[in-house]
């Protein structure tokens, strides 16, 4: 499945009890900066995806940008100039 997201938003990887997560989701909220949340331990396949974007760990909140790039626990700032370009 391809989990790309829409221009000027992000696709955020992400489990229930991570407090990195709920961190993120708090900034691009006041942000408003659309995200869609998938949680890795729910929907099969996204943990093997989010260990092969982080050699091999399944370390979240891993972030996909609309042009496939991804990142580990990046800052509201990253994002926001990440979907900015």
């Amino acid at each position: 499945m391809d989990y790309t997201p829409d221009a000027g938003t992000i696709t955020m990887f992400s489990t229930s009890w991570c407090g990195y997560c709920r961190r993120l989701k708090k900034q691009l909220d006041a942000k408003g900066i659309g995200y869609t949340e998938i949680n890795i331990e729910e929907v099969e396949g996204t943990a093997a995806l989010v260990e092969s974007l982080n050699g091999g760990n399944q370390t979240v909140p891993t972030v996909l940008f609309p042009d496939g790039s991804a990142a580990t626990n990046p800052s509201v700032s990253d994002v926001m100039a990440r979907i900015a370009s």
